[in-house]
């Protein structure tokens, strides 16, 4: 199924963007919940405010057991291969970011290991709301939290992956010089030898095509897709659009 433009009509007069975009990091969560190793949990996050952001993050509760192929009847998982990253670059990711970013409760063993920022457009508006959204991406990265981000923002042209990447003094040659509006990225930290390197994975989309999956990495070595056009139809249909 392809996307739709969300902010333009007819859609736009159908369905608000507030609405949509309250429902569609649900739909993720329950995808992703289905889908996650053991001592793994995705919880969504609303934040109300100027700036309009929603979360789906991960939590390491427990020590993670994994699934392990079983002659019992028992459930097997096979191993996923990962996409080859569009980026990877040397970069000082150690350097402290003066961010304020959720902490969360260490007493009860929730580490938060990855994130999804759906786009709004109050986040594409102003030049500062777009600093913000791109230092909180870069903070949560250096901190070694995979961030994924989706854009679907039809109405403003700002590349929010550029702005991180920017952020971490870095950039994405396979941009161009105008990069695309609306896209899917994910961002992860990994040591190499010591030293820490930048995967990154970026596609734009388009109206009228299927959305991509993009790795969300749990640890160095584990990860699982993000399933971005499941959770999306799972939103249309919820939504009684077709």
């Amino acid at each position: 199924m392809p996307l739709r433009d969300h902010f333009h009509p007819p859609l736009s007069t159908q369905v608000s963007w507030e609405g949509f975009h309250a429902l569609w990091p649900g739909m993720l969560t329950v995808r992703l919940n289905a889908i996650l190793p053991a001592g793994f949990r995705a919880e969504p996050r609303v934040h109300l405010g100027a700036l309009f952001e929603i979360d789906v993050a991960g939590f390491e509760r427990d020590e993670m057991t994994g699934r392990t192929d079983t002659t019992d009847g028992g459930v097997a998982t096979a191993a996923l291969v990962a996409p080859h990253p569009t980026l990877t670059a040397d970069a000082d990711l150690s350097q402290p970011y003066e961010y304020e970013v959720q902490l969360y409760d260490e007493s009860r063993g929730r580490t938060l290991v990855a994130a999804v920022e759906i786009v709004s457009p109050g986040n594409k508006d102003r030049p500062e709301a777009r600093r913000v959204f791109a230092a909180k991406c870069a903070a949560l990265v250096r901190q070694g939290v995979c961030v994924a981000v989706v854009d679907v923002v039809t109405d403003r042209s700002a590349n929010l992956y550029a702005d991180t990447l920017d952020q971490l003094g870095l950039s994405d040659p396979t941009l161009g010089t105008e990069p695309p509006g609306i896209y899917a990225a994910a961002f992860r930290r990994r040591p190499v030898k010591g030293k820490p390197k930048l995967d990154a994975w970026s596609y734009p989309v388009r109206i009228g095509q299927p959305l991509p999956s993009l790795p969300l990495w749990l640890t160095d070595t584990r990860w699982v897709p993000l399933d971005l056009e499941a959770g999306y139809e799972d939103t249309c249909r919820g939504l009684g659009l077709t």
